[in-house]
This record gives structure tokens, C-alpha cells and sequence, in this order.
């Protein structure tokens, strides 16, 4: 009987495969995506508006007619979490593209720029991850908030604000690991046959290079938004993140605080999402590094 060659497959599909049998990873990826549907299309399936004040239903539990309860002033706080949950993660996804974008640019030209260049732009990663990092996003937010909000307007100020402050904090993880894969496949045989057929260092950076030095950051990636949505949140909770008219989850949580004995749902509810969120996009980002890992067996 003859047997046939298995259709070759692409890396991205090989991948793919192998995630999947990360049963927990796999399952972290189904909730989360199902949490990011929520929160994207819930708005039009749920008529209650954010702000919308009922004083009948003060400090509710759950119920029928409010699933998750109202605040002290009634309103609804499903309706707050399903808005406050997209601001929650495009946040979470927004500073993780900052610190990507920033990390990659500077790892590469430092994985492949001479050494004097490499040794400046390694101090300067040295100095960032030794600074404190939740008193330096505070200090930062607190001396540009204000000029900010002028500038663009309250909502729109502090999201970019805090993307890009959460994002310049973040970069240096994966700086450092960019810088590492330049440094192992610029030797590698592949790349000296570009070079010895005459390809310029760009196109040796971007055609050979940088696409085979991505499984990592991506891995990093995933875990630089679950780090964002955490900073955010406790931008919100110490107050110096999103006002308090927009409802993020950490703002919730800090709203929720004082309540507790009489209305626990109020931090109970925004707490666990985060958690969950956060917990999803860890066990996810462990599956990914498992399956772009070609060393490991699944």
C-alpha cells in the first residue's frame, strides 16, 4: 500500500495545533475572547445606560431587573461593567502596542547597531527597569493630566495618557529579549548567506531577521497586557486614572471599596473580572510560549 506524504503545513497552522492542546490555554483563550464579546456588543443587547439613575433600586443586590445590583445612586452596574470593560482592555491593548513597538525598535538596534550603541541603549533599559514603577506612573499622570485634558479633552486625554505612560514602562522586558534573538540569529547561517549574496543590514533586520525573532515577543506581548490592565486599574483605584464619570473597572473597585459590609457585589464584581481577565491572558501567554517553543513536545 502506498502511503502518502503529509501536506506540508505553515508555522503559523503548526502553531496553532499545538496551542490547542494546551487544554488550559486553550480554554483561558475561549474566555477571554467570550469577555471581549461581551463587553463589545453587550451595550446593544442592554438597555440601561451608564448613567442612567433609578432611586428606587438604591444599593440593589442581584436581581432580575439588575443582574448585578445598582450603586448608591442606582444605576445599573452591569451596564457600567460592560462599558467600563472596553475602556479596561482597549487600554490593556493599546499600552501593550506602545511598549512593543518601543521595546522591539530598541532591542533591534541594539541586537544590531555597534557596540558603543548597544552598550548606551542597555544602560538607558537598566536605568528604566530600575526605577519604581507604580509611584513613577503616578508621578507622571498627576504632572500631565491636567495639560493633557486641554488639549484633546477629559476622555480622550487620560486614555492617551495612560496608554503611553503604561507603555513607556513596560518596554524594557521586551527590549531585552528582542536584543537577545539579534544577537543569536545574526550568526546563524541563514543570515550569512543574505549577507554574503549582498543584502543591506536593512533588509537583513527586516526580511531575515526581526520575523524569526517574534515567537518571544509575542509571548511577551501577551503578558505586557494583562500588566496594563492591572497599572490601569490601579491608576483608577488611587484615583489618578480615568474620572470618575467613566466608568473603568478599576474605578468601579475604588467606588466599591467603601461599601462592602452592606454591597459587596459593587467590588466584588469588578475585582473578579479583572482577576479573570488577567488570569486568561496569563494561561493563554503560557500556551502560546509552549507552542511557538519548538524544543518542547506536545
Amino acid at each position: 500500500m502506498t502511503e502518502f506524504p503529509e501536506a506540508p503545513t505553515s508555522p503559523a497552522s503548526e502553531a496553532w495545533r499545538r496551542f490547542r492542546r494546551h487544554r488550559l490555554a486553550a480554554f483561558s483563550l475561549y474566555v477571554l475572547a467570550t469577555i471581549i464579546v461581551l463587553v463589545t456588543l453587550g451595550s446593544l443587547f442592554w438597555s440601561y445606560g451608564i448613567n442612567e439613575v433609578d432611586f428606587k433600586a438604591v444599593m440593589e443586590g442581584p436581581t432580575a431587573a439588575h443582574p448585578f445590583g445598582t450603586d448608591d445612586l442606582g444605576r445599573d452596574l452591569l451596564a457600567r461593567m460592560i462599558y467600563g470593560g472596553r475602556i479596561s482592555i482597549a487600554v490593556g491593548f493599546a499600552a501593550m502596542l506602545v511598549a512593543v513597538g518601543l521595546g522591539t525598535l530598541i532591542g533591534a538596534l541594539a541586537g544590531s547597531a555597534p557596540g558603543a550603541v548597544d552598550s548606551a541603549l542597555m544602560r538607558v533599559t537598566d536605568l528604566f527597569l530600575s526605577l519604581p514603577q507604580l509611584p513613577m506612573l503616578l508621578l507622571v499622570v498627576y504632572l500631565f493630566r491636567d495639560p493633557l485634558k486641554q488639549w484633546v479633552g477629559i476622555e480622550l486625554g487620560t486614555f492617551l495618557l495612560v496608554i503611553l505612560v503604561i507603555g513607556a514602562f513596560n518596554w524594557m522586558t521586551v527590549a531585552r529579549l528582542v536584543r537577545a534573538q539579534f544577537m543569536s540569529l545574526r550568526e546563524k547561517e541563514f543570515v550569512e548567506a543574505a549577507r554574503a549574496l549582498g543584502a543591506s543590514p536593512l533588509r537583513q533586520v527586516l526580511r531575515h531577521i526581526l520575523p524569526n525573532a517574534m515567537g518571544p515577543v509575542i509571548v511577551a506581548a501577551t503578558i505586557s497586557v494583562a500588566h496594563a490592565i492591572i497599572a490601569e486599574s490601579s491608576l483608577s483605584f488611587l484615583g489618578l486614572g480615568f474620572p470618575p464619570d467613566i466608568p473603568t473597572w478599576g474605578r468601579l473597585l475604588f467606588d466599591g471599596k467603601d461599601a462592602l459590609e452592606i454591597a459587596p457585589n459593587l467590588a466584588l464584581i469588578p475585582g473578579s473580572a479583572i482577576f479573570i481577565v488577567v488570569l486568561a491572558i496569563n494561561f493563554a501567554g503560557d500556551g502560546l510560549r509552549d507552542a511557538l517553543d519548538p524544543r518542547r513536545v506536545m
